[in-house]
């Protein structure tokens, strides 16, 4: 394959449950840097929370966060661009105060909550920055917000849907985010293209959520993991192995035709 750049999710396909960077992931990303890939991390998660893993790589290319909603320097941190969303609060927390949701909102200067879970204090310890506010966000001051993250439990399309005129959707299992109007990982992928005037057919992409299929779409080479959902397998050109299972070494080493050899890092 003529591949120039790749760009992979986070969670749920470059980290293993525990949150870590398996030695041959990393290895094979080592060999894809050193073969004159360049490589992007491209991931749900804030700034702050992707830039640990970002150094411990010692990648130097931008950081695509928030779906796409931001993108990072590498050296920096500094935001490049931003994408806000706008949607009509009062009915936002009328809809979701209704019920034991928690709510995440994720703007330019840091995270709002509604309550505190594993998932933010995980996120507190790693990017050791904890939320601005916690508690009803109906009284909370903030303003530039990047994504609205609701955790319901469950699937509940009914109530997402009701956002569509004003926002970008994406469903998850246990809830659904919100972001601007066409803004996805991969329309931040193509600003980052533009610049660097790579063409999409030269592009690998990986991942594993629904956050990922716009970009496994229209990427030269789209690669779903093997925990990914039928709907985002359909959307890729390859499946590869599970995440725990080095699912994106896999296929570096097997499509990419990058051997697999431990050496001392």
């Amino acid at each position: 394959m003529n591949v120039r750049a790749i760009f992979i999710d986070m969670d749920g396909t470059l980290l293993t449950a525990s949150n870590n960077i398996s030695k041959r992931n990393l290895e094979a990303i080592y060999m894809l840097q050193n073969q004159g890939v360049k490589v992007f991390l491209a991931t749900g998660r804030h700034y702050e929370v992707t830039a640990p893993y970002h150094k411990e790589i010692g990648l130097q290319t931008p950081m695509i966060c928030l779906n796409g909603a931001s993108i990072h320097d590498a050296e920096t941190g500094k935001a490049i661009q931003m994408k806000t969303v706008q949607v009509n609060e009062e009915r936002f927390h009328q809809l979701t105060a209704e019920h034991a949701f928690n709510v995440m909102i994720h703007t330019a200067n840091g995270l709002y909550c509604k309550e505190i879970n594993e998932e933010i204090d995980y996120w507190t310890k790693v990017g050791q920055i904890p939320p601005r506010y916690i508690g009803d966000l109906r009284q909370a001051n903030y303003q530039d917000v990047l994504k609205y993250s609701v955790r319901t439990g469950a699937p509940i399309p009914e109530l997402s849907t009701l956002f569509k005129k004003e926002a970008e959707v994406i469903n998850w299992n246990d809830g659904f985010e919100l972001l601007a109007p066409n803004v996805s990982k991969w329309s931040a992928i193509k600003s980052l293209l533009r610049t660097l005037r790579i063409s999409p057919n030269e592009v690998v992409a990986i991942g594993d959520g629904p956050n990922d299929i716009e970009m496994l779409r229209h990427v030269g080479t789209g690669v779903a993991m093997g925990n990914a959902s039928e709907e985002v397998k359909k959307a890729a050109d390859f499946v590869t192995g599970h995440h725990e299972n080095d699912g994106l070494a896999e296929f570096i080493e097997g499509y990419l035709q990058i051997p697999y050899k431990s050496y001392v890092i």
